[in-house]
Protein backbone atom coordinates (compact mmCIF):
# COMPACT_ATOMS: atom_id res chain seq x y z
CA UNK A 1 0.00 0.00 0.00
CA UNK A 2 1.25 3.34 -0.71
CA UNK A 3 0.45 7.14 -0.05
CA UNK A 4 0.01 10.07 -2.74
CA UNK A 5 1.29 13.00 -1.28
CA UNK A 6 1.17 16.56 -2.70
CA UNK A 7 4.29 17.44 -4.06
CA UNK A 8 4.57 20.55 -1.87
CA UNK A 9 3.87 19.08 1.12
CA UNK A 10 6.25 15.75 0.52
CA UNK A 11 9.47 17.97 1.17
CA UNK A 12 7.43 18.03 4.61
CA UNK A 13 7.24 14.85 5.02
CA UNK A 14 3.20 15.50 5.24
CA UNK A 15 0.72 12.66 3.57
CA UNK A 16 -2.17 13.76 2.30
CA UNK A 17 -4.43 11.22 0.85
CA UNK A 18 -3.69 7.32 1.71
CA UNK A 19 -5.48 3.92 -0.19
CA UNK A 20 -6.82 0.95 1.39
CA UNK A 21 -6.33 -1.32 -1.25
CA UNK A 22 -5.02 -0.53 -4.18
CA UNK A 23 -1.06 0.21 -5.28
CA UNK A 24 -1.77 2.60 -7.96
CA UNK A 25 -2.29 6.02 -6.79
CA UNK A 26 -5.64 8.23 -7.23
CA UNK A 27 -4.66 10.42 -10.27
CA UNK A 28 -5.86 13.79 -9.73
CA UNK A 29 -5.19 16.36 -12.31
CA UNK A 30 -2.48 19.39 -11.90
CA UNK A 31 -0.78 17.32 -9.07
CA UNK A 32 2.82 16.27 -9.06
CA UNK A 33 2.60 12.73 -6.90
CA UNK A 34 5.26 10.97 -5.00
CA UNK A 35 4.98 6.77 -4.08
CA UNK A 36 6.07 6.67 -0.25
CA UNK A 37 5.88 2.93 1.19
CA UNK A 38 2.98 2.81 4.20
CA UNK A 39 5.36 1.57 6.27
CA UNK A 40 7.57 4.62 6.63
CA UNK A 41 4.72 7.24 6.86
CA UNK A 42 3.57 4.76 9.78
CA UNK A 43 6.56 4.91 11.67
CA UNK A 44 7.54 8.38 11.32
CA UNK A 45 6.13 10.68 14.52
CA UNK A 46 3.06 12.45 14.08
CA UNK A 47 2.65 13.92 17.32
CA UNK A 48 3.19 18.03 16.79
CA UNK A 49 1.20 18.13 13.24
CA UNK A 50 -2.49 17.81 12.47
CA UNK A 51 -3.76 14.07 10.48
CA UNK A 52 -4.69 14.60 7.26
CA UNK A 53 -8.32 13.59 6.53
CA UNK A 54 -8.90 10.09 4.71
CA UNK A 55 -10.09 10.08 1.59
CA UNK A 56 -12.02 6.88 0.15
CA UNK A 57 -10.57 5.49 -3.07
CA UNK A 58 -11.64 6.46 -6.55
CA UNK A 59 -13.18 9.32 -5.18
CA UNK A 60 -14.22 12.24 -7.45
CA UNK A 61 -11.25 14.45 -8.51
CA UNK A 62 -12.73 16.93 -10.42
CA UNK A 63 -13.33 20.53 -8.82
CA UNK A 64 -16.23 20.82 -6.55
CA UNK A 65 -16.48 19.17 -3.21
CA UNK A 66 -13.00 17.39 -3.61
CA UNK A 67 -11.50 21.41 -4.49
CA UNK A 68 -12.97 22.18 -1.31
CA UNK A 69 -11.81 19.51 1.21
CA UNK A 70 -8.76 20.55 -0.18
CA UNK A 71 -9.32 24.31 0.43
CA UNK A 72 -10.27 22.85 4.11
CA UNK A 73 -7.01 20.94 4.79
CA UNK A 74 -4.96 24.10 3.80
CA UNK A 75 -6.27 26.22 6.25
CA UNK A 76 -6.11 23.67 8.78
CA UNK A 77 -2.48 23.50 8.28
CA UNK A 78 -2.36 26.90 8.36
CA UNK A 79 -3.80 26.97 11.68
CA UNK A 80 -1.80 24.09 13.21
CA UNK A 81 1.51 25.59 12.10
CA UNK A 82 -0.03 29.53 13.97
CA UNK A 83 -0.69 27.52 17.04
CA UNK A 84 3.53 25.76 17.07
CA UNK A 85 4.45 29.18 16.44
CA UNK A 86 2.92 30.71 19.19
CA UNK A 87 3.38 27.82 21.58
CA UNK A 88 7.42 28.40 20.73
CA UNK A 89 6.86 32.34 21.51
CA UNK A 90 5.07 31.65 24.58
CA UNK A 91 7.88 28.97 25.87
CA UNK A 92 10.77 31.66 24.92
CA UNK A 93 8.83 34.66 26.65
CA UNK A 94 8.73 32.05 29.88
CA UNK A 95 11.97 31.09 29.77
CA UNK A 96 13.33 34.79 29.57
CA UNK A 97 10.40 35.80 32.43
CA UNK A 98 11.12 33.57 35.01
CA UNK A 99 8.69 31.39 37.07
CA UNK A 100 5.83 33.17 37.98
CA UNK A 101 5.41 35.20 41.55
CA UNK A 102 3.22 32.39 43.32
CA UNK A 103 5.40 29.02 42.33
CA UNK A 104 5.66 27.20 44.82
CA UNK A 105 8.24 24.46 44.79
CA UNK A 106 10.70 22.53 46.83
CA UNK A 107 13.26 24.57 46.77
CA UNK A 108 11.88 28.37 46.35
CA UNK A 109 8.25 30.17 46.08
CA UNK A 110 5.53 31.74 48.08
CA UNK A 111 4.48 29.82 50.51
CA UNK A 112 1.10 29.34 51.69
CA UNK A 113 -0.71 30.74 54.37
CA UNK A 114 1.15 30.20 58.01
CA UNK A 115 -1.87 29.47 60.19
CA UNK A 116 -0.68 27.24 62.66
CA UNK A 117 -1.79 24.30 60.84
CA UNK A 118 1.06 22.49 60.68
CA UNK A 119 4.59 22.85 63.22
CA UNK A 120 8.03 21.88 61.49
CA UNK A 121 11.10 20.32 62.99
CA UNK A 122 13.38 23.15 61.60
CA UNK A 123 15.80 24.69 63.75
CA UNK A 124 16.00 28.68 63.46
CA UNK A 125 19.07 30.64 64.17
CA UNK A 126 19.16 34.42 64.70
CA UNK A 127 20.67 36.40 62.21
CA UNK A 128 22.88 37.90 65.08
CA UNK A 129 24.51 34.96 66.22
CA UNK A 130 25.83 34.70 62.13
CA UNK A 131 29.84 34.46 62.72
CA UNK A 132 32.99 32.86 61.26
CA UNK A 133 32.41 30.03 64.06
CA UNK A 134 29.01 29.05 61.98
CA UNK A 135 31.20 28.51 58.57
CA UNK A 136 30.38 24.90 56.96
CA UNK A 137 27.24 25.27 58.98
CA UNK A 138 23.49 24.79 57.50
CA UNK A 139 21.28 27.18 58.97
CA UNK A 140 17.24 28.47 58.33
CA UNK A 141 17.00 32.32 58.80
CA UNK A 142 13.60 34.51 58.35
CA UNK A 143 14.52 37.74 58.35
CA UNK A 144 13.31 40.96 56.06
CA UNK A 145 15.02 41.59 52.54
CA UNK A 146 16.40 44.27 52.94
CA UNK A 147 18.16 44.85 49.47
CA UNK A 148 18.02 42.98 46.05
CA UNK A 149 20.82 42.92 43.44
CA UNK A 150 22.22 41.05 41.07
CA UNK A 151 21.23 40.23 37.51
CA UNK A 152 21.58 36.82 35.01
CA UNK A 153 22.72 34.11 36.91
CA UNK A 154 23.63 35.58 40.31
CA UNK A 155 21.70 37.21 42.71
CA UNK A 156 22.69 39.06 45.88
CA UNK A 157 20.01 39.55 48.68
CA UNK A 158 20.59 41.25 52.02
CA UNK A 159 18.40 40.14 54.75
CA UNK A 160 17.50 42.16 57.93
CA UNK A 161 16.48 41.17 61.58
CA UNK A 162 15.78 44.52 63.55
CA UNK A 163 19.68 46.36 63.87
CA UNK A 164 21.62 43.01 62.24
CA UNK A 165 21.86 42.71 58.44
CA UNK A 166 23.85 39.94 56.32
CA UNK A 167 24.74 39.07 52.93
CA UNK A 168 23.20 35.83 51.11
CA UNK A 169 24.02 34.58 47.55
CA UNK A 170 22.18 32.56 45.35
CA UNK A 171 23.66 31.18 41.69
CA UNK A 172 22.93 29.11 39.65
CA UNK A 173 24.68 25.41 39.99
CA UNK A 174 24.11 21.73 40.45
CA UNK A 175 21.51 22.53 42.92
CA UNK A 176 20.02 25.48 42.39
CA UNK A 177 18.15 26.37 39.14
CA UNK A 178 17.72 29.12 36.66
CA UNK A 179 14.30 29.80 37.53
CA UNK A 180 14.96 30.07 41.39
CA UNK A 181 17.57 32.61 40.61
CA UNK A 182 14.98 34.45 37.99
CA UNK A 183 12.38 33.98 41.42
CA UNK A 184 14.67 35.83 43.57
CA UNK A 185 15.51 38.65 41.17
CA UNK A 186 11.98 39.49 40.26
CA UNK A 187 9.69 37.85 42.17
CA UNK A 188 10.16 39.00 45.68
CA UNK A 189 10.14 42.88 46.98
CA UNK A 190 12.10 44.48 49.16
CA UNK A 191 10.92 45.01 52.69
CA UNK A 192 8.86 41.52 51.93
CA UNK A 193 9.51 38.58 54.96
CA UNK A 194 11.60 35.77 53.58
CA UNK A 195 12.78 32.22 54.75
CA UNK A 196 16.31 31.45 53.91
CA UNK A 197 18.14 27.92 54.15
CA UNK A 198 21.76 27.74 52.83
CA UNK A 199 25.46 27.38 54.07
CA UNK A 200 27.57 29.89 56.62
CA UNK A 201 30.65 30.83 54.41
CA UNK A 202 33.37 33.40 54.93
CA UNK A 203 34.01 35.54 52.13
CA UNK A 204 37.38 36.30 51.22
CA UNK A 205 36.83 40.24 52.09
CA UNK A 206 34.75 41.38 54.41
CA UNK A 207 30.94 42.70 53.21
CA UNK A 208 31.22 46.04 54.52
CA UNK A 209 27.91 47.15 53.89
CA UNK A 210 26.30 44.60 56.54
CA UNK A 211 26.37 44.09 59.99
CA UNK A 212 27.62 40.69 60.08
CA UNK A 213 30.74 41.77 57.57
CA UNK A 214 32.81 38.42 58.25
CA UNK A 215 30.26 36.09 56.88
CA UNK A 216 27.64 35.33 54.04
CA UNK A 217 24.83 32.98 53.04
CA UNK A 218 24.95 30.64 50.37
CA UNK A 219 21.46 29.84 49.64
CA UNK A 220 19.93 26.74 48.90
CA UNK A 221 16.17 27.11 49.19
CA UNK A 222 14.39 30.77 49.46
CA UNK A 223 10.92 31.47 50.44
CA UNK A 224 8.70 34.74 50.82
CA UNK A 225 6.83 34.14 54.11
CA UNK A 226 4.82 37.29 53.46
CA UNK A 227 5.20 40.13 50.44
CA UNK A 228 5.40 44.04 50.83
CA UNK A 229 4.03 46.06 48.57
CA UNK A 230 6.00 47.03 45.67
CA UNK A 231 5.49 50.86 46.32
CA UNK A 232 6.52 51.78 49.55
CA UNK A 233 6.44 55.69 50.77
CA UNK A 234 10.44 55.53 50.87
CA UNK A 235 13.14 53.62 50.71
CA UNK A 236 15.00 51.69 53.84
CA UNK A 237 18.17 52.82 52.18
CA UNK A 238 17.31 56.36 52.06
CA UNK A 239 15.98 56.53 56.02
CA UNK A 240 19.00 55.17 57.05
CA UNK A 241 21.21 57.25 55.99
CA UNK A 242 23.81 59.04 58.10
CA UNK A 243 23.83 63.04 58.82
CA UNK A 244 27.64 63.14 57.95
CA UNK A 245 26.77 61.04 54.64
CA UNK A 246 23.62 63.47 53.71
CA UNK A 247 26.19 66.53 54.02
CA UNK A 248 28.72 65.34 52.02
CA UNK A 249 25.92 64.70 49.00
CA UNK A 250 22.83 66.92 48.60
CA UNK A 251 21.43 64.70 45.51
CA UNK A 252 20.89 62.07 48.03
CA UNK A 253 17.55 61.52 49.05
CA UNK A 254 16.30 63.19 52.63
CA UNK A 255 13.49 61.66 54.31
CA UNK A 256 11.77 64.49 56.26
CA UNK A 257 10.19 64.09 59.98
CA UNK A 258 7.09 64.21 58.83
CA UNK A 259 7.33 61.62 55.98
CA UNK A 260 8.62 59.59 59.17
CA UNK A 261 6.10 59.48 61.21
CA UNK A 262 3.41 59.61 58.68
CA UNK A 263 4.68 56.33 57.99
CA UNK A 264 5.43 55.13 61.61
CA UNK A 265 5.74 51.61 60.90
CA UNK A 266 8.07 51.60 58.03
CA UNK A 267 10.52 54.34 59.62
CA UNK A 268 10.58 52.26 63.13
CA UNK A 269 12.14 49.48 60.60
CA UNK A 270 15.46 51.15 60.48
CA UNK A 271 18.89 50.28 62.32
CA UNK A 272 18.81 53.67 64.44
CA UNK A 273 15.18 53.36 65.19
CA UNK A 274 15.17 49.73 66.57
CA UNK A 275 18.43 50.89 68.86
CA UNK A 276 16.65 53.68 70.00
CA UNK A 277 13.75 51.92 71.69
CA UNK A 278 15.71 49.40 73.01
CA UNK A 279 18.01 51.92 74.75
CA UNK A 280 14.62 53.72 76.26
CA UNK A 281 13.37 49.76 77.36
CA UNK A 282 16.74 49.50 79.01
CA UNK A 283 16.40 52.94 80.57
CA UNK A 284 12.90 51.86 82.08
CA UNK A 285 14.36 48.23 83.01
CA UNK A 286 17.24 50.00 84.99
CA UNK A 287 14.72 52.69 86.53
CA UNK A 288 12.88 49.60 87.50
CA UNK A 289 15.58 47.75 88.93
CA UNK A 290 17.72 50.21 90.83
CA UNK A 291 14.48 51.68 92.28
CA UNK A 292 13.13 47.39 93.60
CA UNK A 293 16.57 46.87 94.88
CA UNK A 294 16.25 49.84 97.07
CA UNK A 295 12.86 48.47 99.01
CA UNK A 296 10.68 50.96 96.52
CA UNK A 297 7.15 49.26 94.99
CA UNK A 298 5.64 49.94 91.90
CA UNK A 299 2.22 51.25 92.02
CA UNK A 300 -0.50 51.89 89.23
CA UNK A 301 -2.50 55.69 89.63
CA UNK A 302 -5.52 57.12 87.38
CA UNK A 303 -4.94 59.09 84.29
CA UNK A 304 -8.99 59.70 84.47
CA UNK A 305 -9.55 62.43 87.47
CA UNK A 306 -11.73 65.06 88.37
CA UNK A 307 -9.24 67.89 89.29
CA UNK A 308 -5.85 69.13 87.97
CA UNK A 309 -2.49 67.55 89.25
CA UNK A 310 -0.32 70.24 89.18
CA UNK A 311 -2.86 73.46 88.66
CA UNK A 312 -2.95 75.46 85.82
CA UNK A 313 -4.84 75.40 82.49
CA UNK A 314 -2.57 72.81 81.17
CA UNK A 315 -4.82 70.13 81.21
CA UNK A 316 -6.57 68.14 78.79
CA UNK A 317 -10.20 68.39 79.70
CA UNK A 318 -13.47 65.95 79.41
CA UNK A 319 -16.61 64.64 80.55
CA UNK A 320 -16.67 61.68 82.68
CA UNK A 321 -20.15 61.02 82.52
CA UNK A 322 -22.03 63.66 84.03
CA UNK A 323 -19.02 65.37 85.85
CA UNK A 324 -16.19 67.40 84.73
CA UNK A 325 -12.62 65.46 84.35
CA UNK A 326 -9.49 65.82 82.85
CA UNK A 327 -6.32 63.49 82.09
CA UNK A 328 -3.68 63.28 85.09
CA UNK A 329 -0.76 65.78 83.96
CA UNK A 330 1.27 63.26 86.21
CA UNK A 331 0.69 60.64 89.50
CA UNK A 332 2.24 63.52 91.79
CA UNK A 333 -1.41 63.66 94.05
CA UNK A 334 -1.80 59.67 94.07
CA UNK A 335 1.91 59.21 94.94
CA UNK A 336 1.79 61.12 97.92
CA UNK A 337 -1.51 59.59 99.21
CA UNK A 338 0.08 56.26 98.92
CA UNK A 339 3.06 57.66 100.80
CA UNK A 340 0.36 58.46 103.64
CA UNK A 341 -1.32 55.36 103.46
CA UNK A 342 1.88 54.26 104.00
CA UNK A 343 3.93 52.55 101.43
CA UNK A 344 7.28 54.56 102.44
CA UNK A 345 8.68 53.93 98.79
CA UNK A 346 7.15 53.91 95.94
CA UNK A 347 6.99 54.39 91.98
CA UNK A 348 5.48 54.13 88.40
CA UNK A 349 5.48 53.88 84.62
CA UNK A 350 2.96 55.79 83.31
CA UNK A 351 1.37 58.25 80.52
CA UNK A 352 1.16 61.42 81.63
CA UNK A 353 -0.54 64.11 79.59
CA UNK A 354 0.35 68.12 78.83
CA UNK A 355 -2.11 70.41 77.13
CA UNK A 356 0.43 72.91 76.03
CA UNK A 357 0.54 74.13 72.97
CA UNK A 358 4.61 73.73 72.25
CA UNK A 359 5.56 72.58 68.87
CA UNK A 360 9.56 72.41 69.95
CA UNK A 361 11.90 69.45 69.46
CA UNK A 362 11.40 68.67 72.96
CA UNK A 363 7.70 69.42 74.26
CA UNK A 364 5.22 66.73 73.84
CA UNK A 365 1.42 66.41 74.84
CA UNK A 366 1.57 63.10 75.60
CA UNK A 367 4.96 61.34 77.38
CA UNK A 368 6.09 58.30 79.45
CA UNK A 369 6.63 59.30 82.84
CA UNK A 370 9.41 57.28 85.58
CA UNK A 371 7.68 58.99 88.89
CA UNK A 372 9.69 58.74 92.18
CA UNK A 373 8.12 59.16 95.84
CA UNK A 374 9.92 58.33 99.33
CA UNK A 375 9.80 59.37 103.16
CA UNK A 376 12.40 60.75 104.42
CA UNK A 377 14.21 61.50 107.87
CA UNK A 378 15.14 65.10 107.98
CA UNK A 379 16.76 66.80 105.19
CA UNK A 380 15.32 66.16 101.47
CA UNK A 381 19.32 66.05 100.38
CA UNK A 382 18.05 62.34 101.18
CA UNK A 383 15.88 62.31 98.27
CA UNK A 384 18.99 63.70 95.93
CA UNK A 385 20.95 60.99 97.30
CA UNK A 386 18.72 58.75 96.02
CA UNK A 387 18.15 59.81 92.66
CA UNK A 388 21.84 60.39 92.04
CA UNK A 389 22.20 56.95 93.05
CA UNK A 390 18.98 56.18 90.51
CA UNK A 391 20.63 57.84 87.25
CA UNK A 392 24.08 57.28 88.05
CA UNK A 393 22.66 53.66 87.56
CA UNK A 394 21.26 54.08 84.67
CA UNK A 395 23.56 55.64 82.77
CA UNK A 396 26.50 53.33 83.73
CA UNK A 397 23.93 50.71 82.85
CA UNK A 398 23.38 51.82 79.52
CA UNK A 399 27.32 52.40 78.58
CA UNK A 400 27.54 48.45 79.52
CA UNK A 401 24.99 47.22 78.27
CA UNK A 402 23.88 49.21 74.83
CA UNK A 403 27.25 49.82 73.38
CA UNK A 404 26.32 48.60 70.32
CA UNK A 405 22.87 50.36 70.42
CA UNK A 406 24.31 53.78 71.77
CA UNK A 407 27.29 52.96 68.19
CA UNK A 408 24.17 52.20 65.65
CA UNK A 409 22.19 55.48 66.74
CA UNK A 410 25.59 57.70 66.34
CA UNK A 411 26.04 56.22 62.76
CA UNK A 412 22.85 58.02 61.43
CA UNK A 413 22.81 60.50 64.07
CA UNK A 414 26.53 61.34 65.26
CA UNK A 415 26.56 62.82 68.98
CA UNK A 416 29.41 63.25 71.45
CA UNK A 417 29.22 60.68 74.55
CA UNK A 418 27.38 61.30 77.31
CA UNK A 419 30.12 62.42 80.56
CA UNK A 420 29.25 61.51 83.39
CA UNK A 421 31.35 63.28 86.74
CA UNK A 422 33.14 61.30 89.36
CA UNK A 423 29.93 63.19 91.91
CA UNK A 424 27.27 65.05 90.29
CA UNK A 425 27.36 68.66 90.89
CA UNK A 426 24.41 70.39 93.55
CA UNK A 427 24.53 74.13 92.20
CA UNK A 428 22.08 76.44 93.67
CA UNK A 429 19.54 78.34 91.99
CA UNK A 430 21.07 81.67 92.37
CA UNK A 431 24.65 80.49 92.14
CA UNK A 432 23.29 79.42 88.31
CA UNK A 433 21.63 83.17 87.65
CA UNK A 434 25.37 84.23 88.59
CA UNK A 435 26.92 82.42 86.45
CA UNK A 436 24.75 83.48 83.75
CA UNK A 437 25.30 87.10 84.44
CA UNK A 438 29.01 86.49 84.40
CA UNK A 439 28.64 85.31 81.02
CA UNK A 440 26.87 87.92 79.88
CA UNK A 441 23.45 86.94 80.23
CA UNK A 442 20.39 89.76 81.32
CA UNK A 443 19.34 87.62 84.96
CA UNK A 444 18.13 90.23 87.39
CA UNK A 445 20.58 90.12 90.43
CA UNK A 446 16.91 89.26 92.68
CA UNK A 447 16.57 86.45 91.14
CA UNK A 448 13.39 85.16 93.54
CA UNK A 449 10.96 85.59 91.59
CA UNK A 450 12.86 84.56 88.16
CA UNK A 451 12.44 81.57 86.11
CA UNK A 452 15.02 80.47 83.50
CA UNK A 453 14.07 79.69 80.11
CA UNK A 454 15.30 77.04 77.97
CA UNK A 455 18.19 78.87 76.24
CA UNK A 456 19.03 79.57 79.86
CA UNK A 457 19.49 76.12 80.72
CA UNK A 458 21.12 75.36 77.84
CA UNK A 459 23.90 77.97 78.28
CA UNK A 460 24.16 76.71 81.88
CA UNK A 461 25.01 73.42 80.71
CA UNK A 462 27.49 74.24 79.10
CA UNK A 463 29.13 76.47 81.28
CA UNK A 464 28.57 73.62 84.22
CA UNK A 465 30.35 71.34 81.58
CA UNK A 466 32.95 73.71 81.26
CA UNK A 467 33.55 73.86 84.42
CA UNK A 468 32.80 70.34 86.09
CA UNK A 469 33.51 68.30 83.12
CA UNK A 470 29.69 66.55 83.36
CA UNK A 471 26.62 66.53 81.38
CA UNK A 472 24.56 65.70 84.49
CA UNK A 473 23.90 68.02 86.95
CA UNK A 474 21.22 69.17 89.36
CA UNK A 475 20.26 72.76 90.06
CA UNK A 476 18.19 72.80 93.87
CA UNK A 477 16.65 76.05 95.53
CA UNK A 478 14.02 77.10 93.22
CA UNK A 479 11.81 79.89 93.65
CA UNK A 480 8.90 79.31 95.49
CA UNK A 481 6.14 81.04 93.06
CA UNK A 482 7.91 79.15 89.64
CA UNK A 483 6.58 75.67 91.50
CA UNK A 484 3.76 73.67 92.03
CA UNK A 485 1.57 74.59 94.51
CA UNK A 486 2.33 71.43 96.86
CA UNK A 487 6.07 72.27 97.11
CA UNK A 488 7.42 72.89 100.76
CA UNK A 489 8.85 76.96 100.90
CA UNK A 490 12.28 77.15 102.34
CA UNK A 491 13.40 77.18 106.08
CA UNK A 492 14.81 80.02 106.39
CA UNK A 493 13.38 82.10 103.42
CA UNK A 494 9.74 81.32 101.60
CA UNK A 495 10.60 83.65 99.00
CA UNK A 496 12.79 80.05 97.75
CA UNK A 497 11.45 76.27 98.33
CA UNK A 498 13.04 72.87 98.94
CA UNK A 499 12.81 71.94 95.13
CA UNK A 500 15.36 70.79 92.75
CA UNK A 501 15.90 69.91 88.88
CA UNK A 502 18.27 67.70 87.24
CA UNK A 503 19.38 68.28 83.44
CA UNK A 504 21.41 66.45 80.66
CA UNK A 505 23.24 68.00 78.27
CA UNK A 506 21.51 71.35 79.59
CA UNK A 507 18.02 70.44 79.24
CA UNK A 508 15.69 69.61 82.47
CA UNK A 509 14.48 65.87 82.74
CA UNK A 510 13.24 65.84 86.71
CA UNK A 511 11.23 68.26 88.28
CA UNK A 512 10.67 67.49 92.17
CA UNK A 513 11.16 68.28 95.97
CA UNK A 514 10.09 67.74 99.21
CA UNK A 515 6.23 68.05 99.67
CA UNK A 516 3.73 69.61 101.51
CA UNK A 517 2.45 67.18 103.97
CA UNK A 518 0.32 69.31 106.07
CA UNK A 519 -3.49 69.46 105.13
CA UNK A 520 -3.83 73.13 106.27
CA UNK A 521 -0.29 74.15 104.43
CA UNK A 522 -1.58 72.55 101.41
CA UNK A 523 -4.92 74.26 101.24
CA UNK A 524 -3.52 77.43 101.52
CA UNK A 525 -0.84 76.91 98.82
CA UNK A 526 -3.71 75.46 96.90
CA UNK A 527 -5.89 79.03 96.90
CA UNK A 528 -2.75 81.11 96.61
CA UNK A 529 -2.32 79.23 93.10
CA UNK A 530 -5.50 80.17 92.09
CA UNK A 531 -6.76 75.95 92.88
CA UNK A 532 -10.38 75.02 93.81
CA UNK A 533 -9.99 73.44 96.68
CA UNK A 534 -12.78 70.99 96.28
CA UNK A 535 -11.52 69.42 93.21
CA UNK A 536 -8.72 68.47 95.20
CA UNK A 537 -10.37 67.73 98.57
CA UNK A 538 -10.26 63.94 98.21
CA UNK A 539 -5.82 64.57 98.27
CA UNK A 540 -6.08 67.28 100.85
CA UNK A 541 -7.78 64.70 103.45
CA UNK A 542 -5.61 61.94 102.92
CA UNK A 543 -2.94 64.34 105.20
CA UNK A 544 -5.25 64.60 107.96
CA UNK A 545 -5.18 61.49 108.37
CA UNK A 546 -0.94 61.86 109.40
CA UNK A 547 1.61 61.81 106.81
CA UNK A 548 5.32 61.25 106.63
CA UNK A 549 7.61 64.35 105.38
CA UNK A 550 8.04 63.26 102.16
CA UNK A 551 9.31 64.47 98.18
CA UNK A 552 9.64 63.40 94.95
CA UNK A 553 9.83 63.49 91.18
CA UNK A 554 9.35 63.39 88.29
CA UNK A 555 10.99 62.26 84.74
CA UNK A 556 10.63 62.29 81.22
CA UNK A 557 11.41 59.03 79.33
CA UNK A 558 11.64 60.15 76.01
CA UNK A 559 13.74 63.58 76.94
CA UNK A 560 15.78 60.97 79.28
CA UNK A 561 16.64 58.77 75.76
CA UNK A 562 17.40 61.80 73.80
CA UNK A 563 19.41 63.32 75.78
CA UNK A 564 21.52 60.55 76.31
CA UNK A 565 21.98 60.01 72.75
CA UNK A 566 21.97 63.20 71.89
CA UNK A 567 18.90 63.56 69.35
CA UNK A 568 18.10 67.04 68.25
CA UNK A 569 14.16 66.22 68.58
CA UNK A 570 12.32 64.42 71.23
CA UNK A 571 9.61 63.03 68.32
CA UNK A 572 12.89 60.30 67.93
CA UNK A 573 12.44 58.80 70.95
CA UNK A 574 8.47 58.41 71.08
CA UNK A 575 7.17 55.90 69.91
CA UNK A 576 4.05 57.23 68.28
CA UNK A 577 4.68 61.06 69.11
CA UNK A 578 1.68 62.84 70.37
CA UNK A 579 2.25 66.67 69.88
CA UNK A 580 -0.74 69.86 69.31
CA UNK A 581 -0.43 68.60 65.79
CA UNK A 582 0.20 65.13 65.39
CA UNK A 583 -2.67 62.51 66.57
CA UNK A 584 -1.90 59.44 64.08
CA UNK A 585 -1.00 56.66 63.91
Amino acid sequence: MCVYVHGDLAKRGLPLFRTTNSLNPVFIPRRFPLYIPVSTIMSAPSESVPKAPEVVENAPTADGADGKKEKVDRKALKEARAAERQQKQAAAKQEASGPADDILTDTFGLLKLINSATPSAKTWTELKDLTPALEGKQVWIRARLQAIRGKGKIVFWVLRQQMFTVQAVCSVNEQISKDMVKWCQASVTNESIVDVFGTVTCPKDPVTSTTQSLVELHMEKAFCVSKAAAQLPFQLEDANRGQEELDKDAALVRVGMDIRLDNRILDLRTLANQAIFRVQSMVGLLFREYLTNRGFIEIHSPKLIGGSSEGGSEVFQLKYFEQDACLAQSPQLYKQMVLAGDMDRVFEIGPVFRAENSNTARHLCEFMGLDVEMTMKEHYFEILDELDGMFRHIFEGLAKRCQVEVETVHKQYPAEKFQLSEKTPRIEFEEGCRMLREAGVDVPVDCSTYDIGTVEEKLLGNLVKQKYGTDFYMLIRYPLSVRPFYTMPDPVDQRWSNSYDFFMRGQEIVSGAQRIHEADMLVERAKAKGMKVETIQSYVDSFKLGAYPHGGCGVGLERVVMLFLGLQNVRLASLFPRDPKRLTP
